[in-house]
């Protein structure tokens, strides 16, 4: 990475290439379609141009951050719902694919994490699925890699209690997913 006073457009063309498709991702499992992910991405790349001396040498958890409050901005001025939304395609597991009795675990997984509060969400998606460490998902979440390693912590154990706990056939919220 290039010092601050170099960020020219081949390092933002760089930054740009290299973690546009994390961006994408991000916004695929948060917003209710590509298209929505895709504006996502570049008003997260926007910032990181118009911020770029503050981009630090390992630019992803700063990316992350930049789209969480993206993403947070839109729902409080109405541009997307803040409800939970259906599953992205990249999640979803094409029926013809899998035999039925081995979707339960993955449906049981989403309607669990469907019951966490947002925050244990966001936490369990960016060392779950985005794949960041505890320390970049600190630093994703605007809070201290101690604070970030409890939240992780406790997430996981309400995932464990919500996941233990059986759902009624009848439950609509049980067969929400699409697949």
């Amino acid at each position: 990475m290039k010092p601050v006073g170099e960020r020219d457009e081949d390092w933002f063309t760089s930054l740009y290439a290299t973690h546009y498709p994390d961006i994408v991702r991000y916004g695929l499992r948060r917003l209710p379609n590509a298209d929505a992910a895709t504006e996502l991405a570049q008003d997260v790349f926007i910032v990181a141009w118009r911020r770029r001396s503050e981009v630090p040498e390992r630019p992803l958890p700063w990316l992350y951050a930049v789209a969480r409050h993206t993403v947070a901005n839109r729902w409080r001025h109405g541009r997307t719902v803040p409800t939970l939304l259906p599953l992205a395609e990249a999640d979803q597991v094409p029926a013809g694919f899998v035999e039925p009795d081995a979707m339960a675990p993955v449906l049981d997984l989403h309607r669990a994490l469907r019951e966490l509060p947002e925050a244990d969400q966001e936490i369990l998606r960016l060392v779950g699925w985005e794949d960041l460490s505890v320390a970049d998902a600190a630093v994703a979440m605007g809070c201290t890699r101690s604070a970030a390693a409890v939240r992780l912590f406790r997430a996981r154990r309400r995932l464990r209690s919500a996941l233990a706990t059986p759902v009624p056939l009848n439950n609509p919220r049980s067969v929400s997913v699409h697949v």
